[in-house]
């Protein structure tokens, strides 16, 4: 009896092992793994098997690959009895009929009915051996010429693409075995010429262009960032995690009534602060996903928090917009739906969906909150409470409105209104109750047709709030799309933070231009087309990444080569005498303000110029290759070669002029090096800047223990009174010039009438005549 109970037990312990063991459906050992880590699918897998073995289905190699296939695609679960019965039946054969079966679950989420879906995977259609071969010989008799003269070497792909397409449920391998020997009766057995490899056809000499023409190309500025994957409009439903409910098709219809199937994005800043260079990613892809597909970009300011919120920051934001070159299709404001968010939140809490609530801000704090006291409040009491909110009377933080649901974090009931007795740029003291971020955002989304919601990584954990709250209120839902955050290294973008190092004297303001907000930049010189090319290089993925500033500086320099007009400037003058000359002077020469561009002008050299004193050394070394005692040097442009005569110094032994002869530049007296010089000048005050913070992480505590303060680069700005060539006269703010063997330079806003300044934009690239 003792035998017969343990030889039953083994029976249905390997019956319950085979039942759940993930090996039947043929993955690898390390799929398995993978497998087993995953919760969820690990369970509707077995479930799954489970199922099968009731039915007393054999689950073979092909069975098993569509069951994973089918867990792991199908993100709508409601519908997965109705696919997996059509695989366990035998009548999904194939992962093509597979593929169909779930792309007309994504585009069918409410009317979803089993005979159509049948008809949509094929089910019942039945291709036969003579249909394929009929298909084959058509194409083949198509394609003769080439099959005969190219023999084996002929690409039979096409032709099995074009036949899938007449056949669609037609088995790609008996398909492929016809096609193969349909070419082969017609040439025969291979031939030892069949067997050789291909040769290659060598390129000629004068057929090397395109490849230069290639790289040109390749240095292009991108015409847009790529969007590839994003939805169409009306088509929310059939991005992964939508959530669809009985009212989602009606509100999509009426959505798209009214915008006509226009893409529609918005850039929703708060006003609280200047934008950065993060936020120039921001503008490229909301405006030019809408831009590149006919669409509109709504400028909002997200402006729920009065108290942070200044009329400098509204200009500024639009400023900068208008600056990288796009224009809102309309400004909004979200304080303009105050009403409408103030009643939808009286429908929520009617709803059951909202409660007010009277923990502290200290006690909803951090993830692992504990469950509200008053979550199951009457909604009557609710709906008094949160009237006596927008009434005044109760003190700021002793109340707040909370929404039922659960951030993907983990964080519970996310809250939706809060008490602030601050008035409003634009309602005044009308509220003392303002909505948050995570209650907003979606709805001003649905009041404005938003189509695409664009926003950083960092609100993935909010996505699922978002379909939320515009399901449960019965509102038009966008789809929330997240892309990854720009980060530069060796700075700072908090608000707070730039504020910190203004108030210890560490830079002049929001605008200096170490920081990189996107007003410091323009101060700088960093031309717009080249931050938004340098964003349009980084494309649109989803990773975090923190960038060296140097990529930027790049796309600036491409930028400024093209279009900064050539100035010659020192920054540090040492006069240069002319004893001698070949040439009368002054003497004048042509010069394009662009190499190889019009228009141009003259550079005139005169019995005294300058020259940087970098340039000159009394003695010499064999790396140095500009002028010194025993050394001559050539002067940029004018084609003349001078040579020391004689060196004055002042009375504490420096430096204070060279004497110099000039012959003309020839075969026999060609320098090592040619220099910039200055004749006809004009002093401005030149500042270069290094970088501001010593490390790349600046506010990460194990590279920067004592923080971001200590940090601070006191050397990273340095001001020259320098000699500029007076030609350029008085050119307005923001007009780039490259200051030739320098780097590009911008006239700041600092110059006047009688003061000329310039900012360091970026520095050439390393020139080895410097040397």
């Amino acid at each position: 009896m003792l035998k017969f109970r343990r030889s039953t037990a083994n029976v249905i312990f390997k019956t319950l092992r085979k039942m759940s063991d993930l090996s039947r459906l043929g993955l690898s050992e390390g799929k398995i793994k993978d497998t087993e880590k995953n919760v969820g699918l690990c369970t509707t897998l077995k479930n799954m098997l489970k199922e099968a073995d009731e039915r007393s289905v054999e689950v073979d190699k092909n069975t098993g690959t569509l069951i994973y296939n089918l867990a792991t695609k199908l993100k709508k679960q409601e519908h997965m009895p109705a696919i997996y019965n059509l695989v366990l039946e035998k009548k999904i054969l194939n992962d093509m009929q597979l593929v169909a079966a779930l792309e007309y679950v994504k585009a069918n989420p409410v009317k979803f009915e089993v005979s159509a879906l049948e008809d949509a995977c094929g089910v019942g259609v039945v291709v036969t051996p003579e249909q394929i071969r009929e298909a084959v010989l058509e194409k083949i008799e198509k394609n003769l010429g080439q099959i005969k003269t190219q023999r084996y070497r002929f690409n039979s792909g096409p032709i099995m693409g074009m036949i899938r397409k007449e056949l669609k449920w037609a088995d790609g391998k008996l398909v492929k075995q016809e096609i193969d020997s349909q070419i082969s009766s017609i040439l025969g057995a291979k031939t030892a010429e069949d067997s050789k490899p291909a040769q290659k056809v060598k390129q000629k000499k004068s057929e090397k262009k395109p490849a230069a023409i290639a790289k040109e190309v390749k240095s292009e500025e991108p015409a847009e960032l790529s969007f590839s994957g994003f939805h169409k409009p009306g088509e929310n439903y059939t991005t992964e995690g939508y959530v669809v409910t009985n009212s989602t098709m009606r509100l999509m219809k009426e959505h798209l009534e009214r915008t006509g199937s226009q893409v529609r994005t918005r850039f929703p800043p708060e006003p609280n602060g200047i934008l950065h260079i993060g936020h120039a990613k921001a503008i490229n892809i909301n405006f030019g996903f809408a831009r590149a597909h006919d669409g509109v970009c709504f400028l909002r300011y997200d402006d729920t928090n009065p108290e942070k919120e200044e009329e400098k920051f509204f200009k500024s934001i639009l400023d900068m917009v208008t600056w990288l070159g796009y224009t809102p299709y309309k400004i909004t404001h979200s304080s303009d739906n105050f009403q409408q968010l103030y009643d939808l939140a009286v429908k929520l809490i009617k709803s059951g969906d909202a409660y007010v609530c009277h923990q502290t801000a200290e006690e909803m704090k951090g993830f692992e909150v504990k469950e509200s006291p008053w979550r199951n409040r009457p909604v009557e009491e609710s709906l008094l409470l949160f009237e006596d909110m927008k009434n005044g009377k109760f003190d700021e933080g002793a109340a707040t409105l909370r929404m039922k649901c659960v951030l993907e974090e983990g964080k519970l009931d996310p809250v939706a209104y809060r008490i602030k007795y601050v008035p409003h740029h634009r309602t005044g003291d009308k509220w003392c109750i303002y909505p948050t971020y995570d209650y907003t955002h979606c709805l001003c989304d649905s009041f404005e047709d938003i189509t695409h919601s664009l926003c950083t990584k960092e609100f993935q954990n909010r996505r699922s709030s978002y379909y939320w709250l515009c399901n449960v209120l019965e509102q038009y839902c966008p789809v929330q799309w997240e892309y990854g955050r720009l980060n530069i290294g060796y700075t700072i973008m908090s608000k707070r933070k730039i504020s910190k190092l203004i108030a210890e004297g560490l830079v002049a303001d929001f605008d200096d231009p170490r920081l990189f907000t996107l007003t410091a930049l323009r101060r700088r010189g960093f031309p717009p087309q080249a931050i938004n090319t340098f964003v349009k290089k980084l494309g649109l993925t989803g990773a975090l990444t923190q960038l060296d500033p140097l990529m930027l500086e790049s796309c600036v320099r491409d930028e400024l080569n093209n279009t900064a007009d050539r100035v010659m400037a020192v920054l540090d003058p040492l006069k240069l005498t002319v004893v001698s000359c070949d040439e009368k002077l002054p003497y004048s020469v042509t010069v394009p303000n662009i190499p190889g561009k019009e228009p141009s002008h003259e550079v005139c050299i005169n019995n005294t110029f300058y020259i940087d004193r970098s340039d000159f050394r009394i003695s010499t070394d064999k790396d140095y290759r500009r002028l010194s005692t025993d050394q001559t040097v050539g002067l940029k442009h004018v084609g003349m070669v001078a040579t020391v005569t004689q060196v004055v110094h002042s009375s504490e032994g420096e430096v204070t002029e060279v004497k110099v002869k000039l012959a003309k530049l020839s075969d026999t007296n060609k320098p090592k090096a040619f220099i910039q010089w200055v004749s006809d000048y004009q002093v401005a005050e030149v500042r270069e800047y290094s970088r501001l913070f010593n490390h790349r992480s600046p506010e990460d505590p194990e590279e920067v223990p004592g923080g971001f303060l200590t940090d601070v680069n006191t050397d990273s700005l340095k001001v020259h009174t320098a000699y500029v060539e007076s030609r350029i006269g008085s050119p307005p703010v923001y007009t780039a010039y490259q200051f030739e063997r320098i780097g590009y330079f911008t006239v700041d806003q600092d110059t006047c009438s009688n003061k000329l300044v310039f900012n360091n934009t970026v520095s050439l690239r390393e020139d080895s005549g410097k040397s």
